[in-house]
């Protein structure tokens, strides 16, 4: 190869590699100034809103939660303005100085204060719901650091009434039992912010002043519910509580027409603005009865021990417990019966103390025995062997078809949380003697909410409503957000068999064996019920009565449950004063 071809060559090669670095270099150029231009020009939103956020500090501003008003306008919820306490670490001065004051003021042992405090964090929350008073006190320290935030906190002015009904809210004021938690997407609102500038150092930037974004209230909810038939009702239920030595009083007072709730009682209530301390009930009796040792008692227990305890302390008989109803289960065996055309009025039967089904011999609540009867006597005297007889007539088939028809089998859907289902037995697995105890409330269990609202059907005309307290939602100003409404299912029962049913029950408190709820003046229907719980053998009963006014028009309606009462315990000696003594209080009051 000659010398000048060599050098030709060389130089072209070296053209070639220096195009190929500028071409690489001019592509690359552009693909960072075309980078460049769509981060600056389209995606500029973004990332200013991004490094807006870096130098941000975001602190929530809780919104008020709505109020739960009753049907007189009484506020049976409200809020209470509390603090939040926490601490920026990055620009506390003097730790010691911080921690002293927080561990004075919040009544908070050092250990756990100065653990939140020497924290490395953007903000630390110290405690929440603490007094107002407290918050003003921090605040007066003037110490570089310390954030105290306004808050709310739930508070409800009548503390123990409808606790089981109201339910009661977290520390997040979220809802977690009854209304509060059923009701709270209306209830809660949306918290605010509060949007504080800082350099670098996380350090806020003098005179940069705060951003908030203002947090939106909740709505208030209307309910049915009537403090004064509430607290007539409460009263009623700590007096059986107390002179019967029973485990519990659940009450209910409905009105049939339309499933609103007046009253709802389980005795004893819980204390709402303490909902975590256990009432002195829930433990067992102490020896010597002294205070101290029930705290002692209630300091010794394990917290799955307590937790057990604070939930049956929060759960709602009326709704979540069932029971054997008893006697006042005739009024459906009875309106089965009517709507089927198996029975007359003047229908003849004879009852000598017991009947006879297949080996069992199952006896009536009079052993000696009610002679002769007619079907409206039968009724009034509470017979099983009348009812035995009914359930026979019917035939399994038909009597379930009625379970149906009613709305027995399936859940009430109050507006409460933790209703229970009916349990009932197969109809595939039900022979003559179980036939015979359904036919008067033995052998099954329903709750006493899903009892009132048949029964409700059975006497109102025959339409199956939907028992409620919410009524309506409406914003701060009053004004009327949401009607809330319910289902209703009519052709429960025909007119006739509802009118039949009104005479037979006023027949039961007039002249039969409810005549203890018996008011002169007027007009009362009712049904007593004795029930035993399982096993047999503890010898413990379910007293209980329901009771309706006017006979002949029902508009209220009232169930009293007693629970393992103690020396007498029939439910027309003890469960029927009860829903009298109501009664006389509400029927005035109603007008």
């Amino acid at each position: 190869m000659k010398k000048d071809d060599f050098f030709v060559r060389s130089r072209t090669y070296n053209r070639k590699k220096i195009w190929i670095m500028f071409l690489a270099i001019f592509f690359l150029a552009m693909f960072l100034i075309g980078r460049l231009v769509y981060l600056m020009v389209f995606c500029s939103v973004y990332y200013g809103q991004e490094a807006e956020d870096l130098h941000e500090r975001e602190r929530d501003i809780k919104a008020a939660r709505g109020r739960i008003i009753d049907a007189t306008g009484t506020v049976l919820a409200t809020n209470k303005s509390v603090c939040t306490v926490s601490v920026v670490h990055s620009q506390i001065e003097d730790p010691e100085a911080v921690i002293a004051a927080l561990t004075k003021e919040l009544g908070m042992s050092e250990e756990t204060v100065r653990a939140r405090v020497e924290k490395v964090s953007s903000i630390e929350r110290i405690k929440t719901n603490v007094d107002k008073e407290i918050g003003d006190n921090i605040r007066a320290y003037g110490l570089a650091g310390i954030k105290v935030d306004e808050d709310y906190k739930r508070y409800y002015p009548y503390d123990t009434l409808a606790s089981k009904v109201l339910g009661f809210t977290g520390a997040d004021n979220q809802g977690i039992l009854g209304l509060e938690v059923v009701y709270d997407e209306y209830l809660q609102g949306t918290s605010g912010k509060i949007l504080t500038l800082t350099d670098a150092r996380g350090i806020e930037i003098e005179n940069a002043g705060e951003t908030r974004v203002e947090p939106v209230n909740g709505n208030d909810l209307y309910i049915s519910m009537d403090i004064n038939i509430q607290q007539y009702c409460e009263q009623a239920a700590e007096k059986a509580y107390v002179q019967k030595s029973a485990d519990s009083v659940s009450i209910i007072v409905m009105d049939p027409r339309n499933g609103e709730l007046m009253a709802m009682v389980n005795y004893p209530e819980f204390h709402l603005n303490e909902p975590f301390v256990l009432i002195d009930e829930m433990l067992p009796e102490p020896e010597s009865g002294e205070e101290g040792e029930i705290a002692a008692q209630a300091s010794a227990l394990t917290e799955e021990e307590r937790q057990d305890l604070l939930n049956q302390m929060w759960r709602n008989q009326c709704i979540s417990d069932t029971y054997e109803p008893g006697s006042t289960f005739k009024i459906i065996t009875a309106a089965a019966a009517l709507e089927e055309d198996v029975v007359k009025l003047e229908d003849a039967f004879y009852c000598p103390g017991y009947k006879i089904v297949e080996d069992r011999k199952i006896r009536c609540a009079k052993t000696t025995g009610h002679g002769a009867e007619t079907f409206v006597t039968g009724i009034m005297n509470s017979c099983n062997p009348v009812f035995i007889e009914l359930g026979e007539r019917l035939g399994t088939e038909r009597y379930y078809h009625y379970f149906q028809q009613f709305g027995l089998m399936q859940k009430t859907a109050i507006d409460l949380p933790g209703e229970a289902a009916t349990i009932m037995h197969k109809q595939e697995n039900v022979g003559p003697v179980e036939l015979a105890t359904i036919s008067f409330g033995q052998s099954f269990q329903i709750t006493p909410i899903q009892l009132v609202t048949t029964v409700s059907s059975i006497i109102n005309g025959g339409t199956r409503v939907t028992p409620h307290f919410g009524v309506e939602v409406r914003d701060a100003d009053g004004t009327l957000v949401e009607k809330l409404s319910y289902r209703t299912t009519g052709g429960i029962v025909s007119t006739e068999t509802s009118e039949t049913m009104q005479y037979l029950l006023e027949k039961v408190v007039s002249e039969g064996g409810g005549k203890n709820a018996y008011i002169e003046g007027y007009s009362i229907g009712g049904k007593t019920a004795t029930s035993q719980t399982l096993p047999r053998s503890r010898n413990r009963y379910i007293s209980s009565f329901l009771g309706f006014a006017p006979a002949d028009d029902p508009q209220v309606l009232v169930l009293c449950i007693i629970n393992n009462p103690q020396g007498t315990y029939y439910g027309g000696t003890i469960a029927a004063p009860v829903v009298k003594e109501i009664m006389e209080n509400i029927l005035p009051y109603l007008d």
